[in-house]
């Protein structure tokens, strides 16, 4: 605690200075909370402070300020700060996706629990998540985290929604049949507007890392975020030298209007939330790196939709400065209008104070509208900044930025349908440079970057990062691994792992790098150096269940059983709701002939995720073979909603409704997996049965003989064939393939067709 006994000691030196700082003994260094803050982030070097430290001196602004929405964007979990009704009107169902929530308070803490009614009306997939952290002022909404003991932080599916008294709802993204439930986790960048500077490791910031909080998260947007580091600032207040004070503080009120602006703009310019890579930070700056004062661009560009193309008149939640920039008096004012000009951050004014606050800013410039149709007590807002619904957050309303002539005519406060983006109706073209207006040339490979990121740009972006990349040959490594990216995603296999090698090359420890050289490598058929490589991803740590399931992938390919089970075990113990390690889990279970535990790992992947349409096959599938038709039939079902398409699927459901002699149902999905994948050998085996039970047998032969066209030595297809032709009274060739059937790997057919034959024989004599 070095520190604050040195600040201590400064503090008392400067008693004998009179008035000198007599604002500065307001404050109090036992404020600072008793943590070792040596290096809160990375980048840092110690400079940035618990904000808390500003109260002494600032006791007002403090004070104003945790009562603005800035103030209460996030909060450690407490009553106050929930929102939300924990006890009595406490339960949600979500309808698309079939799943119950309840938000329970036991002991003092707060819980969201999901649940599924499941077979014979039983709760399965059940989930239930401590919530650790709220997210959101409550002015609209107030979204709840969860964090892992490891330090990593996810967003839980239902948030709380002020509007109309409050109620409950999805969380934005969340509105959908297949929804990321309790898996989507919280990057940096998302906390970057949300809190103020969290403790984590130096270098975690940067690109490549795993975003794990394993310090303190503070509460609201901190001072800092607006003023910079504030270390100096204290230090200068606490050393007697008060010309030496403005200056180790940034003031935005001192920058230029447009260094003002883009204090604002660092949280306040998403372009959009959709599939399109709005921000994209230098490779050498991390999440937390933005220093006010400083030019943003130095920080991030900025992209967006290219005009034209129908995407120029979206209002989206963070879209504040993004619409206040379209507006004719934001260009028209010659850089002097800034968020400042109407908004005092450190203030909320509400009600009646706001209208009069706002429509004076207004007047300032448009005195001579006052009379006619405008009166001077009129609440410009009202028409000219009406309140609207964000596309990306349908529940809640808020003031468009836009300053514009007129409102749209039409209901703006109607709730639509949440923007549903699926791959037919994304957006598909390019992406357009929009902040800073102007780029040097190298900084042309972030504008190739951007084309290919979120697959926008495709077939033009790839030889567009092409040649940027000779261009300027000594790039960065993760220049690289965009391209390998873009290159996996076009299919473009062995094109991808070359520039896996070069962005490997460049940066020897990009972890992501050396995840796509493995996956590439397997899907290349080089086991050997896939699995090298992510053993060297998994080695980089911290560890991660998506590496270890990959690393598992690997080892199966190399023949490793035992290892590739011990990995998956791994990445479930990592990660307890990751679904494709627990199917995974599942798969090598059961092919070891562990059905038990393969039974209960695809329960585990159904309970992290209800609608993984393969967990529900495999479970099913189990089921079946232990002769639980009931209730693999119910899984068969569930699966086949959620790949209607999957012919493999509609015939392992057909078999089992066959087995339970269930025959009609059985030809119906045996008919429409033949519909789906003619050339699926088992699904026209099955038809062919079930047309020669129902005594269809020129249609059964004709089945029969498909299946074996497609595989000549499946030994069941030649046994019914030969039943088939037989009742036929063609026994000669009967006989042809009971010979085949008897030949066959498949030993219930040989059996079958042996003893067949041993009854034919005397009657061909």
């Amino acid at each position: 605690m070095a520190w604050n006994t040195s600040r201590i000691r400064l503090a008392a030196a400067t008693l004998t200075l009179g008035g000198l700082l007599a604002a500065y003994l307001f404050y109090r260094p036992a404020a600072v909370p008793h943590v070792d803050r040596r290096s809160l982030i990375a980048f840092a070097n110690g400079d940035y402070v618990d904000s808390s430290a500003c109260a002494g001196c600032h006791k007002q602004i403090w004070d104003t300020y945790r009562q603005t929405g800035m103030g209460r964007s996030f909060a450690r979990v407490k009553p106050e700060a929930l929102g939300g009704d924990f006890q009595t009107n406490n339960m949600f169902y979500h309808a698309a996706s079939d799943r119950c929530y309840t938000m329970l308070a036991r002991d003092g803490k707060y819980f969201q629990r999901r649940y599924q009614k499941g077979f014979d009306g039983k709760e399965e997939n059940v989930i239930e998540k401590q919530i650790h952290y709220v997210v959101g002022s409550g002015n609209h909404a107030r979204t709840y985290l969860h964090r892992t003991p490891e330090g990593r932080v996810f967003e839980l599916p239902v948030a709380w929604y002020s509007e109309n008294g409050g109620h409950w709802g999805m969380n934005p993204g969340f509105d959908s049949a297949h929804q990321p439930d309790f898996r989507r986790q919280i990057v940096y960048e998302c906390l970057a507007c949300h809190t103020g500077y969290p403790e984590i490791e130096p270098g975690a910031d940067s690109s490549g890392h795993e975003p794990l909080f394993r310090g303190q998260i503070p509460e609201g947007i901190d001072c800092q975020r607006c003023h910079g580091p504030g270390r100096a600032h204290i230090e200068a207040a606490a050393s007697g030298k008060p010309e030496s004070i403005r200056a180790a503080i940034v003031n935005p009120k001192r920058l230029t209007a447009e260094r003002q602006l883009e204090v604002c703009m660092q949280c306040h310019l998403e372009t959009t939330s959709s599939r399109l890579p709005h921000t994209i930070l230098r490779v050498d700056r991390g999440a937390f790196s933005y220093r006010p004062g400083t030019p943003l661009g130095d920080f991030a560009i900025h992209f967006d939709h290219q005009p034209g193309t129908g995407r120029d008149d979206k209002f989206e939640i963070a879209h504040q400065a993004y619409r206040l920039r379209k507006s004719t008096c934001f260009q028209k004012s010659n850089g002097r209008m800034t968020c400042t000009t109407c908004h005092d951050p450190h203030l909320a004014v509400r009600g009646e104070a706001a209208v009069q606050r706002y429509a004076a800013v207004c007047r300032s410039c448009h005195a001579q509208t006052t009379g006619g149709p405008h009166k001077a007590e009129a609440n410009c807002i009202t028409c000219h900044m009406p309140k609207r619904r964000p596309e990306d957050v349908v529940n809640v309303i808020m003031t468009d930025h836009y300053i514009q002539r007129r409102a749209p005519r039409r209901d703006l406060a109607v709730i639509p349908p949440e923007r549903q983006e699926t791959e037919e109706t994304r957006y598909r073209g390019p992406v357009a440079l929009y902040y800073p207006v102007s780029l040097n040339s190298a900084d042309n490979l972030y504008l190739a970057v951007a084309q290919v990121k979120q697959l926008n740009n495709l077939p033009e972006g790839i030889p567009r990062l092409v040649a940027a990349l000779r261009q300027y040959p000594n790039a960065a490594g993760e220049f690289h691994f965009e391209l390998a990216e873009a290159y996996t995603s076009a299919g473009r296999n062995n094109e991808a792992i070359g520039s896996y090698r070069a962005a490997i090359q460049r940066k020897p420890d990009f972890r992501p790098a050396w995840l796509g050289l493995g996956r590439s490598l397997s899907r290349a058929g080089q086991h050997q150096e896939a699995v090298e490589a992510l053993e060297k991803a998994a080695a980089m740590g911290p560890e991660d269940a998506t590496i270890e399931n990959d690393l598992a992938l690997g080892y199966l390919g190399e023949g490793r059983k035992s290892d590739a089970v011990r990995a998956l075990r791994k990445a479930v113990a990592v990660d307890p709701e990751h679904p494709q390690a627990f199917d995974n889990l599942g798969n090598a279970l059961r092919e070891s002939g562990d059905g038990a535990g393969a039974e209960q790992a695809y329960r585990s992947a159904l309970r992290a995720q209800p609608d993984l349409a393969s967990a529900r096959q495999h479970l099913a599938s189990v089921l079946a073979a232990r002769g639980n038709a009931a209730e693999a039939g119910y899984h068969y079902q569930k699966a086949i909603a959620l790949d209607s398409q999957s012919a493999t699927l509609r015939a392992e459901y057909a078999a089992t409704l066959a087995g339970a002699e269930h025959y009609d149902q059985a030809l119906e999905q045996f008919q429409t997996a033949v519909r789906l994948d003619p050339k699926l050998a088992g699904a026209q085996l099955g038809l062919a049965d079930m047309l020669a039970l129902k005594g269809q047998i020129v249609q059964a032969i004709t089945h029969y003989q498909a299946a074996l066209a497609l595989e000549a030595g499946l030994g069941a297809a030649h046994l019914g064939l030969a039943s088939a032709l037989e009742a036929q009274g063609h026994r000669a060739d009967a006989i042809l393939h009971l010979q085949n059937a008897a030949q066959s790997a498949d030993p219930t057919a040989a059996q079958s067709a042996r003893e067949a034959l041993q009854s034919l024989t005397p009657a061909r004599r």
